[in-house]
């Protein structure tokens, strides 16, 4: 079976981002939402941690995604816990907003 046409202008998600900085700059964002996730991961239940994804980080503002209304609801208690790890972990966290997903995405 013959391999599928591979252009030779493909690259990785880390040379293009080095090559566009808009896309460096996102990169790095994700990269510090999925840190501040690693953050707070031994704060959350264990039965919640699946259900939590790192979201969006901006200017501070960090969001994440849970799959459930009543997770959302127990994260939220902890939100002030999540801050203060983050704080002492050395982010730059001033705020944290839980989004709940819809369960078509």
């Amino acid at each position: 079976m013959p391999l599928p046409y591979r252009s030779p202008h493909v690259f990785s998600l880390e040379e293009a981002a080095g090559a566009a900085p808009p896309l460096a700059a996102l990169h790095q964002r994700i990269r510090q939402s999925d840190w501040c996730l690693q953050q707070i991961s031994p704060l959350i239940p264990s039965a919640l941690r699946p259900h939590v994804v790192a979201g969006p980080l901006e200017e501070g503002d960090w969001c994440l995604l849970v799959r459930s209304t009543a997770a959302s609801t127990k994260l939220r208690q902890l939100l002030p816990r999540f801050l203060e790890q983050l704080r002492t972990a050395g982010a730059q966290v001033s705020s944290i907003r839980i989004k709940v997903q819809s369960t078509g995405r």
